[in-house]
C-alpha cells in the first residue's frame, strides 16, 4: 500500500502541475480538497482521468468521488479494491 501511496502522489503532482511539492511534502491522510492541498472541481475532474488513465477505473457516482478523494490514502485503498 505504501508503494501505491507514493506513485500516487507522484502522479498527482505530475497530473494537476503541482512542480513546487515533493512526493514527501503531501501527507497521505491530509484532506486534497478544502484544507491539505486545496484542490478544486477541476482538479477533481483531473483525479478522476487519472484513475481512469493510470488505472482503468472508471468513477461513475459522482458522490463516490467525495470518499474516494478525502486524502491519497483513501484513493490508494480504493484503487487496491477496484483494480482490474
Amino acid at each position: 500500500m505504501d508503494a501505491l501511496i507514493e506513485q500516487l502522489k507522484g502522479e498527482i503532482i505530475k497530473q494537476l502541475n503541482l512542480e513546487d511539492l515533493k512526493p514527501a511534502d503531501i501527507d497521505s491522510d491530509a484532506a486534497l480538497f478544502g484544507g491539505g492541498l486545496g484542490l478544486d472541481s477541476i482538479d477533481a475532474l483531473e483525479l478522476i482521468v487519472l484513475l481512469e488513465k493510470n488505472y482503468g477505473i472508471k468513477v461513475s457516482n459522482p458522490a463516490d468521488g467525495k470518499k474516494i478523494f478525502q486524502s491519497v490514502r483513501t484513493m490508494a485503498e480504493y484503487i487496491s479494491a477496484n483494480k482490474k
